[in-house]
C-alpha cells in the first residue's frame, strides 16, 4: 500500500467502486480505494439488483438513466459481465389517485425523453401473467427497467478502475481520520497511514461511523429489507418458452411490493409498514457477508395483498428469504458532495438504489472533485440539503417513515408527521391557537394556511384543489385589499461584516452592492455562469451587510461562501460570515394598509419619502429593537420586520392589536406563494437552479456585467451575447379542478419549426426538431428503448417544462412558470401553448407582464 494519494475512497461497495472508476476515467490515477473486508461486503452483495430510471426528482432520473447506459461500457473495459437483463417493467395503480400519480410520472417522461406508456391492466397481465388484473385500474410501462448481478457489476467497476490506474486495498479498515494545517488528510488504517488530498466517504453501512471520525453526524440509517425467492415455477418456464423472453418487473403500490423473474422463479420484495431499523446507533465493524434473521410475520400483510394481486405466486414454494440491511437518508435519496465546514471531505453514501444510481453518483461526484462542479443539478442528492436539526433521533424517525412510505403516493399538499415538531418559533403555540395548518420548512414549523374557526386545521391531501383552496383565497384577498401578516422565520439570514466585506460580496454577486440603508436583489453564479443563489442584501453599515435567502440552501450557500473567503490581501482574515438560522426571526406585513399599520407601531416617519421602496432601517417596532426592509415577496406595499426571538411575541401582538382597525388577517406560506405567482416572481430551487443561466432565468436587470470580475461573469457575458437558448416565462392556464405541481410538460403548436438543440437540464437530453418536424433522438436515451412516445402530436411539440405554479387567488386564474425556447418566450398568442395537468392538456397563454400591478406602482407607493 502506498503512503500518498491524491484521493482515498473509503468503502468497496458498488458506489465506492463507481466513484473510483469515474475519478480514474476523469484523469486522476493517483487514487486508491480502501475496503475493510472484501468488495461488496456491506449491502451490495445481497441487493436484489434491480435498476430503473424513474425517480420523483427528474434530475436524479437523469443520472439513473446514465447509470443504466454505463453498464455496457464497464463490461467492455473490464471484461467482467454485469449479467444485464433489460426486461422492462410496469407500475400498477389500484385506485384513481394512484392512476393520477402515474399520469404525472408519464407526463414528466415526455420531456425527459422517456419511453413510458400508460397501459391497461390486461396489457400488463400479458407481460406478467401471474397477476389478477381485476385488482387494478391501470398501469405505466417503462422499457428501461431490469436487473443485474450485484457482485459482478461491482467487480466490473473495480476492474475497470484498476485498468485505468487506480489502486484497491482490501482487508484494511480505516480507524482514524485527521487533517493537517495544510488541509492534507491522514487516513489511518490497520496497515498504516496514507496522506491524501481528498477523502471520499463511501462507507455504506459504516458511512455514519466514517463521518463521526471527522465530527459529522450524517443523517442516514440502515433498515432491514426482505425479499423472497420462490422455487422454480412451471408458469414462468412456460411464459419464457412461449414468448422467448423474460417476465417483466412489477411494482404494486397497494401491496408495497416489487417483483421480477429470478431464474425460473420469482423474486418478491417488500417495503412493509412495520419496518425495522438495523443498528440505529452504531454499526458493528465485524458485520460482513452475512444476513439477518428473516421475519416473515412482519411482511405478512404485504404478502397477503401480494398473493391476492398475484395469485400465481401464492402457489409457489419459497426457496429462500433474504433479509439484509440497506442505508437510507431522510428522503430516500443519496447524500453526495463536499461536507460544509470541512476541506476536501466528500460523501457518496445512503445510496439505497445503488444499481440504479451508483453510476450517476460516481459521475457527479468525480466531476465535482476534478472540475469543481457536478455537471448536473444534484440538489436532490446534495449532502448540504439537511441542517443541524437532522440529529440521530430525528433521522431514525424520519427514515422509518420514508421506508414505510416507499411505495406510497406523496401528494403535493401532504405534510409528513414523523419527528415533528423539531424546531419551533416563539409563535408556534400562537399559530396553533389561530387554527394554523403547519408545515415543515427545513425542519422549522411554519404556518401554511389558517382553517376557519370551528373546523379542523388539517389538509385533505389530493392532486386536485382541496380544502385549503377557499381559506387561502380569503387570506389573499384580505391582504391584497387591506393588510395581512405572516411569519417569515423560515427565511435564511446571514450577516457579512469586517474589512473587505463589500469586495467579497461584489466578487460573489452579479449585482452592485447597495449604499448604506438600501437593499438590492441579486443572483449568485458559479464559475460556469449557472444560478446558485438568489439574495436580498441590505447594507446595514460600513462593511456590514444583512443577507436573506432560501432557508433550504443555508448549508449549500455557507459551503460556497467559505470556499471563496479571501485567502490573501488586506481582507484575508477580516471578513466574517454569521449564519443566524433561528437566532433571528421575522414577520412580514403586506397590503395597501401596511404603511398605516407600521406607522402606528414606530416612533419614526415611515412615509413614502422617508422610507422608500428598497430601504433598510433599524428601528423599534412595538417597542422591540428590529430591522425593517421595505420589501415583500407579495409584490405589494409591505415590510419585512426582523427581530431576536425574545421579541417576536411582543411584535406580533403589537401588529395584531394595531391592525384590528385596518382589517388585518393572518396569512400563510401558501397564500404568499400564490401572490408571488401574480407578480411572476421566481422561487429558488424551482425556477432558479444551477442548470440555468441568469438570462435564461429572466434575471437580466440584476446582472451588472460591467461592475467587476465577479464569479461566472465571463460565462454570463457569453450567454448574453449569444442569447439564451431557454427563457423563464409565466403562463395563465385554462385549468379545471387541478393546478400544476411542477415538472409538467409544456406543449406548443409549432409544426415543423426548428428551434435548434435545446439541451434539457432535467432530462435524458433534449429532443431536437429538424425543418421537417421530425424528432432527433436525445443523447441520453437509454439503450433498449424505442422511439419516444408523446413528444410529437401532429403540429404540437413538447418544448419545455413547468417549474412551479398553482392558483393565483386575487386574479382568479391558474398560473405556472416554466422554461421554453427563447424564440417562443415573448409570444402571448392564444392557442399556441398547452400544459399537461394529470394527463389532460389544458390551454395556456404566456403573460409577459405580471397580471397584478404590472407597473410596480403599488409596491413603490
Amino acid at each position: 500500500m502506498k503512503s500518498h494519494a491524491k484521493a482515498v475512497v473509503i468503502g468497496g461497495g458498488v458506489v465506492g467502486c463507481s466513484v473510483l472508476y469515474h475519478l480514474a476515467k476523469a484523469g486522476w490515477t493517483d487514487i486508491m480505494l480502501i475496503e475493510r473486508s472484501e468488495l461488496t461486503s456491506g449491502s451490495s452483495w445481497h441487493a436484489a439488483g434491480g435498476f430503473h430510471t424513474l425517480n420523483g426528482d427528474p434530475n436524479v432520473a437523469k443520472l439513473q438513466a446514465y447509470t443504466v447506459q454505463l453498464y455496457r461500457e464497464i463490461e467492455e473495459l473490464s471484461g467482467q459481465s454485469c449479467s444485464l437483463h433489460l426486461t422492462g417493467g410496469v407500475m400498477m395503480a389500484d385506485t384513481p389517485e394512484r392512476m393520477d400519480f402515474l399520469r404525472l410520472a408519464h407526463a414528466k417522461g415526455r420531456y425527459l425523453g422517456m419511453d413510458t406508456e400508460l397501459i391497461t391492466p390486461s396489457e400488463a397481465k400479458a407481460m406478467f401473467p401471474l397477476m389478477d388484473e381485476t385488482n387494478f385500474v391501470g398501469a405505466m410501462w417503462d422499457p428501461v427497467e431490469g436487473h443485474l448481478d450485484p457482485s459482478g457489476t461491482t467487480h466490473a467497476y473495480a476492474k475497470a478502475a484498476r485498468k485505468l490506474g487506480a489502486e484497491i486495498v482490501l482487508r484494511n479498515r480505516v480507524v482514524e481520520l485527521t487533517q493537517e494545517v495544510d488541509g492534507t488528510w491522514n487516513v489511518v488504517t490497520e496497515q498504516g497511514t496514507v496522506k491524501a488530498e481528498h477523502v471520499v466517504n463511501c462507507g455504506g453501512l459504516w458511512a455514519r461511523e466514517i463521518g463521526r471520525m471527522v465530527g459529522v453526524e450524517l443523517p442516514l440509517l440502515a433498515m432491514e429489507h426482505m425479499y423472497l425467492l420462490t422455487e422454480p415455477m412451471p408458469e414462468v418456464e412456460e411464459f419464457n418458452k412461449s414468448t422467448g423472453r423474460e417476465m417483466i418487473g412489477v411494482m404494486d403500490f397497494k401491496g408495497e411490493i416489487y417483483t421480477r423473474q429470478e431464474r425460473n422463479g420469482i423474486l418478491l420484495g417488500t417495503y412493509e409498514k412495520a419496518c425495522k431499523p438495523w443498528s440505529p446507533v452504531n454499526t458493528p465493524w465485524d458485520f460482513g457477508h452475512e444476513l439477518l434473521q428473516p421475519d416473515i410475520d412482519r411482511i405478512a400483510p404485504s404478502l397477503e395483498i401480494g398473493f391476492k394481486h398475484f395469485p400465481g405466486i401464492e402457489k409457489a414454494g419459497i426457496k429462500q428469504i433474504i433479509n439484509g440491511p440497506f442505508t437510507f437518508a431522510l428522503d430516500g435519496n443519496p447524500l453526495v458532495g463536499p461536507v460544509q465546514g470541512l476541506t476536501n471531505f466528500w460523501c457518496a453514501c445512503a445510496v439505497m438504489a445503488g444499481f440504479s444510481q451508483g453510476g450517476g453518483v460516481g459521475l457527479a461526484l468525480s466531476n465535482w472533485m476534478v472540475h469543481g462542479d457536478p455537471g448536473f443539478d444534484v440538489w436532490g442528492m446534495d449532502v448540504a440539503r439537511f441542517g443541524e436539526w437532522a440529529t440521530l433521533r430525528y433521522t431514525n424517525a424520519k427514515v422509518r417513515e420514508n421506508y414505510s412510505r416507499r411505495f406510497s403516493i406523496r401528494f403535493p399538499n401532504e405534510e409528513l408527521p414523523a419527528a415533528r415538531p423539531a424546531q419551533t418559533s416563539p409563535l408556534y403555540d400562537t399559530m396553533l391557537a389561530n387554527n394554523a395548518v403547519m408545515g415543515d420548512s427545513w425542519g422549522l414549523e411554519t404556518p401554511l394556511w389558517f382553517a376557519p374557526k370551528g373546523t379542523e386545521p388539517k389538509d385533505i391531501v389530493s392532486f386536485h384543489r382541496s380544502n385549503d383552496f377557499g381559506p387561502i383565497g380569503e387570506e389573499v384577498r384580505a391582504t391584497r385589499e387591506k393588510v395581512g401578516v405572516t411569519e417569515i422565520a423560515n427565511f435564511a439570514k446571514y450577516e457579512v461584516s469586517g474589512l473587505g466585506s463589500e469586495d467579497f460580496l461584489n466578487r460573489l454577486m452579479t449585482n452592485r452592492m447597495p449604499k448604506t440603508g438600501r437593499i438590492v436583489l441579486t443572483p449568485m453564479l458559479n464559475e460556469f455562469g449557472r444560478l446558485i443563489g438568489d439574495f436580498t442584501i441590505a447594507k446595514a453599515g460600513e462593511e456590514r451587510f444583512m443577507i436573506w435567502s432560501s432557508s433550504a440552501a443555508q448549508k449549500y450557500h455557507m459551503r460556497w461562501f467559505e470556499k471563496h473567503l479571501p485567502k490573501d490581501g488586506p481582507g484575508a482574515s477580516q471578513v466574517r460570515i454569521h449564519r443566524f438560522d433561528q437566532t433571528l426571526v421575522g414577520l412580514s406585513i403586506a397590503g395597501p394598509k401596511s404603511r398605516d399599520l407600521l406607522q402606528k407601531l414606530v416612533d419614526v416617519d415611515v412615509s413614502t419619502k422617508a422610507f422608500r421602496f428598497m430601504d433598510f432601517r433599524e428601528m423599534a417596532v412595538g417597542g422591540a429593537p428590529c430591522m425593517v426592509n421595505r420589501i415583500t415577496y407579495t409584490g405589494d406595499l409591505g415590510y419585512e420586520i426582523w427581530m431576536a426571538p425574545a421579541y417576536q411575541r411582543l411584535v406580533y401582538k403589537a401588529i395584531k392589536d394595531a391592525g384590528e382597525e385596518f382589517g388585518l388577517v393572518d396569512f400563510g406560506m401558501r397564500a404568499l406563494l400564490s401572490m408571488r405567482l401574480e407578480k411572476n416572481f421566481p422561487t429558488w430551487f424551482r425556477e432558479l437552479r444551477p442548470i440555468y443561466g441568469p438570462f435564461e432565468g429572466a434575471m437580466d436587470r440584476f446582472v451588472k456585467l460591467e461592475k467587476n470580475d465577479f464569479i461566472g461573469r465571463d460565462a454570463a457575458a457569453r450567454e448574453q451575447a449569444e442569447g439564451p437558448k431557454l427563457r423563464r416565462v409565466s403562463f395563465i392556464i385554462d385549468a379545471a379542478d387541478a393546478d400544476v405541481m411542477g415538472d409538467e410538460p409544456i406543449w406548443a403548436k409549432v409544426g415543423g419549426k426548428d428551434y435548434g438543440t435545446v439541451e434539457k437540464p432535467h432530462g435524458y437530453g433534449a429532443p431536437r426538431f429538424d425543418t421537417d418536424g421530425k424528432e432527433v433522438r436525445g443523447s441520453m436515451a437509454a439503450e433498449g428503448a424505442s422511439a419516444v412516445r408523446g413528444i410529437i402530436d401532429g403540429d404540437w411539440r413538447v418544448v419545455g417544462w413547468v417549474t412551479s405554479g398553482g392558483y393565483a387567488h386575487y386574479i382568479k386564474k391558474s398560473m405556472a412558470q416554466g422554461y421554453v425556447p427563447a424564440a417562443l418566450a415573448a409570444d402571448e398568442s392564444a392557442g399556441l401553448f398547452e400544459i399537461e395537468i394529470l394527463g389532460s392538456r389544458r390551454s395556456a397563454r404566456i403573460n409577459v407582464e405580471p397580471p397584478f400591478d404590472p407597473s410596480g406602482e403599488k409596491m413603490r407607493a
